[in-house]
């Protein structure tokens, strides 16, 4: 069958996808906020519909909280499982974006055109090239390619509490001899790229609770506790002097990078000053001695997301606050159990309380660091693909964030995945203003078409 041909209909049908793209975009299926329950079910019964259109034995299947997506096509070659997911990321601060985020449109801008809305880049369009690559290959010669299963999740972006169940009563249906991921990006934002390592990560609320409630500063100050003062305390000798994390056996789980794949990174053409520079700092803050991209990809790391408690509203109040509060995230890697290093967390704050303070504590979610195995030849058959559409070789990198579902195929199914997206870090994904660069839409379309040609046969 004839590949040019397809990357010939992607290139025609290029306007078209991008329509059905924004009307996908339009629908606001924000996972995490109750009220937008109704759109996600939205959102995973327009998926189905489109690839029930393609061919696909697709349904939406419930779950206690948003539908998983799950298409089948049984055809010749290995069975490949693609993951991606249908809901966004809050909108929050409105006034922030220049446009409803749920109005998107393509624009023009001075580098190019632009896909501008909620879920643009993450994860929507990033699916979405995947589906229209199928789209195109069985416009063309009529079958879907291979023997492929689509597996879309609802609620990646509110901690996925009902992915693992999922995965667990319905591994026999899901579970394939590979799986690919369209959740990460381009590396530098120009070069293609395959992940095969992502950190892990563990979330934290912590409160501190001193007095019974809120004091007269005038009254009370100096004589009683202030919770704020006992958590910045805390909080403050997380890191020593030279960046390390406290936190007693922190880094007994962790490895050091092999000096062959420092070497690799090293090769590559990141330029920290200017990573940094976009976002208006200059020095890398990580542990001493450590290059940035190990600092981003391979060390774990300790940071305090938000800190609250007292009066923070307009104008001024004397207040002795009766709590304080903090979310604090930590990014794992290697062998690190986020589930130990919870424990060892809550005892480090426990062991610094004075009297009459006491500290509770709320997790918000934990997935462990994974490493791929490039054994698979489709890894080298997908770097060939995508150096063929890019027009360079494609880097194997790490991820500094955490995408849990690629531990979760190699824990729950037995799978290994390949990670690869073509999303840039200036896509804005978790900010006001999302966006997608359409020449990124439109290669990685083009690639997939190339991939699903090298891996499915």
């Amino acid at each position: 069958m004839s590949l040019e041909n397809v990357l010939n209909r992607i290139d025609a049908t290029l306007p078209e996808a991008v329509e059905r793209l924004l009307a996908l975009l339009r629908i606001p299926s924000i996972s995490t906020d109750p009220v937008y329950k109704p759109a996600c079910a939205e959102a995973a019964d327009w998926l189905v519909a489109e690839l029930q259109s393609l061919g696909f034995e697709a349904s939406a299947r419930p779950t206690p909280g948003h539908p998983m997506v799950v298409a089948r096509h049984r055809g010749p070659g290995r069975h490949i499982l693609f993951y991606g997911h249908y809901d966004v990321q809050p909108v929050d601060p409105l006034s922030l974006w220049a446009r409803d985020p749920f109005d998107p449109e393509l624009q023009d801008t001075a580098k190019g055109k632009v896909i501008r809305g909620r879920g643009a880049s993450d994860d929507k369009g990033q699916l979405m090239t995947f589906i229209e690559a199928c789209r195109a290959w069985k416009a063309e010669h009529g079958v879907l390619p291979g023997n492929l299963t689509i597996f879309l999740e609802g609620e990646e972006e509110s901690g996925s509490p009902s992915l693992v169940p999922f995965m667990t009563e319905n591994a026999e249906e899901l579970r394939a001899e590979l799986a690919l991921i369209c959740d990460t990006g381009l590396f530098a934002d120009r070069q293609p790229a395959i992940t095969t390592a992502l950190r892990g990560l563990l979330g934290e609320e912590v409160t501190i609770s001193g007095p019974n409630k809120d004091l007269h500063s005038g009254a009370y100050g100096g004589a009683a506790i202030n919770p704020i003062r006992v958590l910045a305390r805390i909080i403050a000798g997380l890191h020593d002097e030279t960046g390390r994390i406290t936190v007693p056996g922190f880094y007994d789980d962790v490895d050091e990078l092999p000096e062959a794949v420092r070497a690799q990174w090293q090769s590559l053409a990141f330029d920290h000053a200017e990573f940094l520079g976009e976002v208006g700092l200059t020095t890398p803050a990580g542990e001493a001695g450590r290059t940035p991209l190990e600092m981003l990809w391979s060390r774990p790391t300790c940071e305090v997301n938000g800190i609250w408690g007292g009066y923070t509203g307009d104008g001024f109040k004397t207040v002795l606050p009766a709590k304080a509060h903090a979310k604090i995230s930590f990014r794992l890697v290697s062998r690190q159990d986020p589930l130990k290093l919870r424990a060892a967390f809550r005892a480090y704050v426990q062991a610094q309380l004075p009297p009459d303070c006491t500290a509770s504590f709320e997790s918000h979610g934990t997935a462990p660091a994974s490493t791929m195995s490039m054994a698979d030849p489709a890894f080298e058959a997908a770097r060939r693909a995508l150096g063929e559409e890019w027009g360079m070789p494609a880097a194997f990198i790490g991820c500094g964030g955490s995408i849990p579902i690629a531990g979760y195929f190699k824990t729950v199914l037995g799978m290994d995945a390949m990670l690869i997206g073509f999303g840039k870090d200036s896509d804005q994904i978790h900010s006001p203003n999302e966006k997608y660069d359409l020449e990124c839409f439109h290669k990685g379309v083009r690639s997939w078409a190339r991939i699903l040609a090298r891996i499915t046969g």
